[in-house]
């Protein structure tokens, strides 16, 4: 290569760099917050109709957020509830790969990549601040306690919950700082030190210095703390904060005091850490809400009643968080990062039906749920269209909005571009990042979901009749373009999907599936290829035989790409571009790559009956096999250490396969078995094609 081509190479690299600089990153996620509940989304529809029987709460600091930025209203959370929501959203799969499936609360967040390894390997500083509820069991240094009784008493206790017995506390998956509630239950109450739940800042815990703090307040303030000293230590260096709500979440607690006009502040004394922290606890309501009426009876003859004092404090708590979204927005103008930031404000599963109170709530009196059927812990969009904005002063047009089917999993893939790294191999997720900068071509995303429960969609009178007391247990919903499929109460495989057109019939009124029969078997083919059993959430399809490709014509032998990539991981080498493309082999073992480099293997394994195929791989460099769409061996982030076996069923004919590869230059073996053979072996030529 002559020097002027390098120069020219160089310069380019250098112009990128200064067009694109890494920017901030911030992930604002609220609990239980539904899709009806932004005022720019169906809230101020409410408030400009001026129906008294239908009360409706405002949100103005996120409606300013809007206007400055991007509505994704076709974005959907991954599960209608928190723990599989927030795991794979951190992880960047959808359902049909996380480790975190159904109830799983609690469960350890899996030991992989995160958004925040990714970050943090891509140069930025990470936090975690708020609810986590992903940490596992508590496993004592050596091993579990052999005396059952004893550690079972200490768990009660809560000293044997620490961050050293945690085996995916925050800082032990990415996060180079945590302040928050470890524990799911704990973030049913909002005041810790009064609550008697315990408040970790990394290593230590620290509630018993939190009188009177507000956790929404205290999460924002102490966001706010952690981001003027990052700034201050290292300004020129970029940091990744997810910021975790724990309301309106279950107990809806009222915050002490107004919202402070000079905004939120860390005070860090003791009995004095935030200075919202005054009054008197659970006190607090908003003064546009305090003395609001609605016609109660439908008569506006007769005199108007107050709101009930649950919906109060609902309206308050979601005011409260649009308050601190505002300040938080605020104090990055104030350090004169604003312009380089990009903020992302969602929910994790639609609106709850929780109150923890006396007095019960319903999400149907501000209908939170939106224009849609069900709530948390439906697949109806109610319960995954969760919605967001996104804000990027420099890097995207203002007041923008986007129908772009996308779902939580693309925020790795999103992040990551932005950061200029690759996203890891195992990522499920698109990039959204021409969508957020306002260009035309745009992948389409995967949104999947599956999930079961054995409570009933609520009979709301705004609900579909067949929706009303609708059993729940297995549900299964998917996307294509317009159209969703979803299936509740799934006993087999072959009961069908309900289909509806999402743009045109966003209330999913109009079942269009006797009028298309292919676009059944599509969805039918589609799940069975997109995901991986889990034997701690079993699915009444998990022992289907995945479907081949029909109409299919190749070549012998397999195609490969070899990829000059500095990433530290397996990177999914797809959305890159491959410095020697599209070379031919008749076998995998044919084909190497210098130390280093990465390649990327594509074909077909014909598969000759129907049948469980068992895949064992050996490596001391990191590879991932994918089958259609589906993870089979994973081996991305950490080295397969001796050998990694896994198995799928398939039926007769082609499936289109991807091996990503990062060899360390030394042996790589990819063996495989049947149901009749009881010895791997490399996979033979015949099954083999392009």
């Amino acid at each position: 290569m002559s020097i002027r081509k390098i120069f020219l190479i160089l310069a380019s690299i250098v112009t990128c760099l200064h067009a694109a600089p890494k920017p901030n990153i911030i992930f604002i996620l609220t609990d239980d917050l539904g899709y009806g509940d932004y005022g720019v989304f169906f809230q101020n529809l409410r408030k400009t109709s001026g129906d008294r029987k239908e009360p409706w709460h405002v949100t103005p600091q996120l409606d300013q957020m809007a206007l400055e930025g991007l509505q994704l209203r076709h974005y959907y959370c991954p599960a209608p509830v928190c723990a599989p929501s927030r795991g794979s959203l951190l992880h960047g799969v959808h359902q049909g790969h996380a480790n975190i499936r159904d109830n799983q609360f609690d469960q350890a967040l899996g030991d992989n990549h995160t958004l925040a390894t990714v970050l943090r390997q891509a140069g930025y500083s990470t936090a975690a601040i708020g609810k986590w509820g992903l940490q596992g069991k508590p496993v004592k240094k050596g091993g579990e306690d052999p005396k059952k009784k004893k550690q079972k008493k200490e768990e009660s206790k809560g000293s044997f919950n620490t961050p050293q017995t945690w085996p995916a506390y925050p800082t032990k998956r990415g996060f180079d700082f945590f302040h928050g509630y470890v524990r799911h239950r704990d973030g049913h109450m909002h005041y810790p030190k009064e609550d008697k739940k315990q408040l970790w800042e990394n290593e230590n815990e620290i509630s018993d210095g939190l009188a009177k703090c507000f956790t929404t307040d205290l999460f924002t303030a102490r966001a706010k703390k952690w981001i003027t000293d990052q700034k201050e230590a290292a300004p020129e260096k970029p940091f990744f904060l997810y910021l975790a709500y724990d309301t309106p979440h279950a107990i809806l607690q009222l915050p002490p005091s107004p919202f402070p006009k000079e905004g939120l502040k860390w005070l860090g004394e003791k009995g004095k850490m935030i200075n919202s922290a005054v009054g008197k606890k659970d006190s607090y309501t908003h003064p546009d809400y305090a003395k609001a009426t609605w016609d109660h009876d439908g008569n506006p003859e007769t005199a108007e009643q107050n709101w009930p004092d649950v919906y109060q404090r609902y309206a308050t708590n979601v005011r409260r968080i649009d308050d601190c979204v505002g300040d938080l927005l605020s104090h990055l103008k104030t350090l004169n990062i604003d312009e380089d930031t990009l903020v992302v404000f969602t929910t994790d599963n639609g609106p709850s039906k929780e109150s923890y109170l006396p007095e019960g709530y319903r999400p149907d009196f501000f209908n939170s749920f939106g224009p849609f059927d069900g709530i948390k812990r439906d697949v109806w969009e109610g319960g995954i269209r969760a919605g967001a904005l996104v804000r990027w002063p420099s890097g995207m047009p203002q007041a923008s909005v986007s129908d772009l089917p996308c779902q939580a999993h693309d925020w790795l893939a999103t992040f990551a571009e932005l950061a200029g790294v690759g996203a890891p191999a195992r990522s499920d997720g698109t990039s959204l990042v021409p969508t957020l900068t306002g260009q035309t071509e745009q992948k389409p995303s995967q949104v999947y979901v599956e999930y079961t429960n054995s409570s009933q969609t609520p009979k709301y009178s705004e609900f579909e009749k067949d929706r009303k007391n609708r059993t729940r247990r297995q549900m299964q919903m998917i996307r294509f373009g317009d159209h969703v499929g979803v299936r509740y109460n799934i006993r087999k495989h072959a009961d069908p999907f309900e289909i509806y057109d999402i743009v045109k019939d966003p209330k999913q009124t109009n079942n269009l599936a006797s009028k298309r029969p292919n676009l059944q078997k599509r969805m039918h083919e589609e799940v069975l290829r997109l995901r991986r059993p889990d034997l701690k959430a079993r699915r009444p399809y998990d022992q289907e035989f995945v479907p081949a490709l029909t109409s299919v014509t190749s070549e012998p032998g397999v195609s490969y790409s070899t990829y000059q990539n500095s990433t530290p991981w397996l990177v999914k080498l797809d959305d890159l571009k491959a410095g020697e493309p599209n070379h031919a082999a008749a076998s995998l073992e044919e084909i190497t790559a210098p130390a280093g480099e990465s390649i990327l293997v594509t074909g077909f394994l014909e598969v000759p009956v129907d049948g469980t195929y068992t895949f064992n791989l050996a490596t001391d460099g990191h590879a991932l096999l994918r089958i259609h769409h589906a993870t089979v061996i994973d081996a991305g982030y950490k080295t397969s250490n001796g050998s990694i076996t896994e198995s799928i069923k398939l039926k007769a004919g082609k499936h289109p396969f991807r091996l990503y590869r990062k060899d360390s230059g030394k042996a790589f073996k990819l063996q495989m078995k049947t149901d009749s053979k009881e010895v791997f072996a490399p996979l033979p030529a015949s099954m083999l094609s392009h």
